[in-house]
C-alpha cells in the first residue's frame, strides 16, 4: 500500500507543475532554493540547495532532524525537547505550487513543504508527520470542509514595531513616536513601508491599508482575507519580509507581543467567517500576469459564495444561526484557545497592561472592544486576544475544532454584550475571565480534549513540552523587578 508520502509525490498534475517550476527557474535565473517549513512556534526552519537539484529534491525531498519542527531547542535540563539525538531524520517535500522568487535576492527562490516521517520509520513509515503544523491544518480543513460543507476564510491584522539599536547594538526605542494614526509618524517610517510594500506585493500579498498604531515605531499593514492556509503562508512570508527590510534599513523589525509597559503592545485579530462556494481569482497585486515572479498559486484569493457569518434575518447585526454556533463553539473554548492565541510568557504582559484594549474576558459583542470577541463589521468576527507572536497554522487548526464542535452540539454564545464589560460585571454579569499567564492556559489546554483536536498525533504532547519548558524558565528567573522591590527589604 502506498504511503502518505508516496501518494503526495504522485498526486495528479505534480509532474506537470514540477516541469513549470523548472521553466520558472531557468527563466528568472534562479540559481539557489530555500526549502521551508514551520517549526510549532510558527518559526521558518528548512534547508538551502543548488536549483541543479530541483527535480531530485521534488521526488525524494530532503531529510532533517525531526527536532527542527522544535526549534531544536534544549529544555531547562539541557536535553532536546522533543525528540533526542538518536530520533530518526523528517522526509520534508516542497510544494512547487508555493514557488516564488525572492525579490531581495532575484537568484533565491523559496518553497513552503510538507513534513513526513521518515521512509525508514517501524512505525508509520513515511506517513504525515504531526509536528507539522502547516500540514495538520491543510488536513484538518479539508476535513472540515468535508464534513460541514463550508471553509474557514481568515484576514489578521499583525502590529509589529520598528526599533532603533542602541550603542550596544540592542533593540530599544521605536523609530517613531507613539502617536496612533497619525500620518506624521506614518510618513517618518514611509521609506520602510513602502520598501515592505513592494516585497510583499511581489510575493502576491494583496495589500489593502495601513496605519501608524500607539506604540513606539508601531505599524500595522494588512491584506486581503483569504483561505485559512494561504493566510497564514502569507502571514509568515510576511515576517520574513519584515526582517529582511529591517536588515536594509539598519533597524530592528520587532514582534515581540509586549517590548514596552505603559503603551499598547501588539496584537494580531484574526477576522474569521465560514463560506459555502466560491472560487478562486487571480489578483496580480501589480505583476506582470505573463511575467510572474512565482507561481500563480500565490496569487489566487478566493472570492464569492455564500457567508454563513451574515445575518439571516430582519436584525442587520446578529450572524446567521450556522455562524452563531460555530462562534459558539469559539466562545466556550476561549480559555483553551488563549494558549495558542497568547503563546508566550510575554503575551501575559499585553492582557495584564490594563487601559490599552487588549481584551481579558471570554465573551462577544457588536462593535465591543471589552470583549474577546466581536462583530467587526456584518460577516465577520474579530478574535480579538491573539498576539503577533501566534503559530497561525495552530491558531487555524484550533479553531476549526472549536467550531467544529459549537456546529455538532449547537453551543449558544450567549446573548451580544454591548455594554462595556466592566459596566456589565459590576452590574452583577458573570464572565469567565481569560487566563492570566501562559502557565494557567497551558492547564485549561490540559482539560480541553476539543481543542486539543485541532493539535493531532505528536502537536499536543510537543507544544505543551515546549511551552511548559517556557512558563518554567521565567518562573525560575530573578527579573530586574524582583531585585528593585526585594533587595533591600529587611523582613
Amino acid at each position: 500500500m502506498a504511503t502518505d508520502l508516496e501518494r503526495f509525490v504522485e498526486a495528479k498534475g505534480r509532474d506537470e507543475k514540477v516541469k513549470e517550476v523548472r521553466e520558472m527557474i531557468d527563466k528568472l535565473g534562479v540559481e539557489y532554493l530555500y526549502l521551508q517549513f514551520v517549526s510549532v512556534t510558527g518559526k521558518i526552519m528548512g534547508k538551502g540547495i543548488p536549483a541543479d537539484h530541483w527535480e531530485s529534491v521534488a521526488q525524494k525531498g530532503f531529510q532533517l532532524v525531526y527536532g527542527a519542527t522544535m526549534n531544536l531547542f534544549l529544555n531547562r535540563a539541557g536535553e532536546y525537547m522533543g525528540y533526542g539525538p538518536e530520533a530518526a531524520e523528517l522526509v520534508g517535500i516542497p510544494e512547487p505550487e508555493t514557488f516564488m522568487q525572492l525579490p531581495w535576492a532575484p537568484k533565491i527562490g523559496r518553497f513552503y513543504c510538507t513534513l513526513f516521517r521518515n521512509r525508514e520509520e517501524k512505525e508509520d513509515p513515511g506517513g504525515y508527520l504531526t509536528s507539522d503544523s502547516r500540514g495538520n491544518l491543510r488536513r484538518l480543513h479539508e476535513k472540515f470542509q468535508e464534513k460541514h460543507g463550508t471553509q474557514l476564510r481568515i484576514g489578521t491584522e499583525p502590529e509589529m514595531m520598528w526599533l532603533k539599536f542602541n550603542e550596544d547594538g540592542k533593540p530599544e526605542d521605536g523609530f517613531s513616536k507613539p502617536y496612533c494614526y497619525h500620518i506624521d509618524q506614518f510618513e517618518s517610517l514611509r521609506p520602510v513601508t513602502m520598501k515592505v510594500m513592494e516585497y510583499t506585493r511581489k510575493m502576491g500579498l494583496d495589500m489593502i491599508q495601513g496605519d501608524h498604531e500607539d506604540a513606539p515605531g508601531q505599524l500595522e499593514l494588512n491584506w486581503m482575507f483569504d483561505d485559512v492556509l494561504r493566510n497564514a503562508d502569507r502571514l509568515t512570508t510576511y515576517r520574513q519580509i519584515c526582517a529582511q527590510v529591517a536588515r536594509e534599513f539598519g533597524i530592528f523589525a520587532c514582534f515581540m507581543t509586549k517590548p514596552f509597559m505603559g503603551v499598547s503592545a501588539s496584537g494580531c485579530h484574526h477576522n474569521m467567517s465560514l463560506w459555502r462556494g466560491g472560487e478562486d481569482q487571480f489578483v496580480r497585486t501589480g505583476n506582470d500576469p505573463d511575467n510572474l515572479p512565482g507561481m500563480r498559486d500565490n496569487y489566487m484569493y478566493v472570492k464569492g459564495g455564500e457567508n454563513t457569518f451574515m445575518p439571516d434575518d430582519d436584525d442587520p447585526q446578529m450572524p446567521g444561526a450556522e455562524g452563531l454556533r460555530a462562534i459558539g463553539g469559539v466562545v466556550h473554548h476561549l480559555q483553551a484557545l488563549t494558549a495558542i492565541g497568547c503563546s508566550t510568557v510575554n503575551s501575559y504582559r499585553r492582557l495584564w497592561d490594563t487601559g490599552f484594549w487588549a481584551p481579558v474576558f471570554a465573551d462577544w459583542g457588536f462593535q465591543n472592544r471589552t470583549t474577546g470577541l466581536r462583530v467587526s463589521a456584518p460577516g465577520r468576527f474579530e478574535y480579538r486576544s491573539v498576539d503577533s507572536m501566534v503559530n497561525p497554522y495552530l491558531m487555524g487548526s484550533t479553531l476549526l475544532a472549536a467550531m467544529d464542535d459549537g456546529i455538532d452540539n449547537n453551543l449558544d454564545p450567549g446573548a451580544p454584550e454591548e455594554r462595556n464589560i466592566y459596566e456589565a460585571i459590576k452590574e452583577g454579569k458573570e464572565v469567565k475571565k481569560l487566563p492570566m499567564s501562559l502557565g494557567e492556559a497551558l492547564v485549561h489546554l490540559e482539560h480541553s480534549e476539543v481543542v486539543r483536536r485541532g493539535m493531532p498525533g505528536e502537536m499536543y504532547r510537543l507544544y505543551n513540552e515546549y511551552k511548559s519548558d517556557e512558563h518554567a524558565r521565567s518562573m525560575s528567573t530573578v527579573t530586574d523587578w524582583d531585585k528593585e522591590t526585594y533587595m533591600e527589604c529587611l523582613p
